[in-house]
């Protein structure tokens, strides 16, 4: 069962210790669209969930939470099966700055990298940072490398990165401390589109390297 804790007189902070991937989505899907829910919060391991307080208390929202992380109740709830979204990367050159120390840190060629990055299946835990952010579950161990010791101020729209045992990728340009190993020509963010991120939550991703061109 999840740890629940008040974090304000409207909300409760449902924290996950195991699968926490799973169960977060699981229970993102049970609480959306109830009355009084205003608004679910995922992060890594844990949900914030927020409640119109004139409506429920903490008791009957944490009584809520408890019945719809049941394992009873989670068996009898049909889950679609994720998506899997293909992601082509220009790797190295001006689109992947830091390729070179990734491979000098991970003790391979930056061509083993590129092979060993695109081959894994990645999990998108969760989308923040910036809009459409994806936090990707699933890196190689042997690719895990920290993050700059200073960030860039500018890192470019579609630039895929790896932050210590993450992989990301910029949805838009903005200031950023993970290692660039690439770039995407694909529009992660588009405030115009329903839905406007082209992740979510669930979604499985699968990089595939294409040859060197201006995205």
């Amino acid at each position: 069962m999840p740890d629940l804790r008040a974090a304000s007189d409207r909300s409760l902070l449902v924290t996950f210790a195991e699968e926490p991937s799973a169960a977060i989505a699981g229970l993102m899907s049970n609480l959306e669209g109830l009355p009084g829910i205003l608004n679910l919060h995922p992060a890594y391991a844990s949900v914030l969930v927020e409640f119109d307080p004139r409506l429920h208390s903490h008791a009957e929202i944490e009584s809520l939470i408890r019945r719809r992380t049941d394992d009873r109740f989670l068996s009898s709830v049909s889950v679609s099966p994720p998506r899997l979204v293909e992601i082509p990367v220009h790797y190295g050159g001006l689109y992947g700055p830091d390729l070179a120390d990734v491979a000098r840190h991970a003790g391979l060629s930056p061509e083993r990298v590129v092979e060993i990055h695109s081959s894994a299946a990645y999990l998108v835990h969760f989308l923040g940072f910036s809009p459409g952010f994806p936090y990707l579950g699933g890196l190689p161990p042997a690719l895990a490398t920290p993050r700059l010791e200073v960030p860039r101020k500018l890192v470019p729209a579609g630039s895929v990165a790896i932050g210590g045992r993450h992989a990301g990728i910029y949805p838009m340009d903005s200031p950023g401390g993970w290692r660039i190993i690439g770039r995407t020509p694909l529009s992660l963010f588009d405030a115009a589109a329903s839905p406007p991120a082209l992740l979510a939550m669930g979604d499985r991703v699968r990089f595939v390297p294409i040859p060197e061109a201006r995205p």
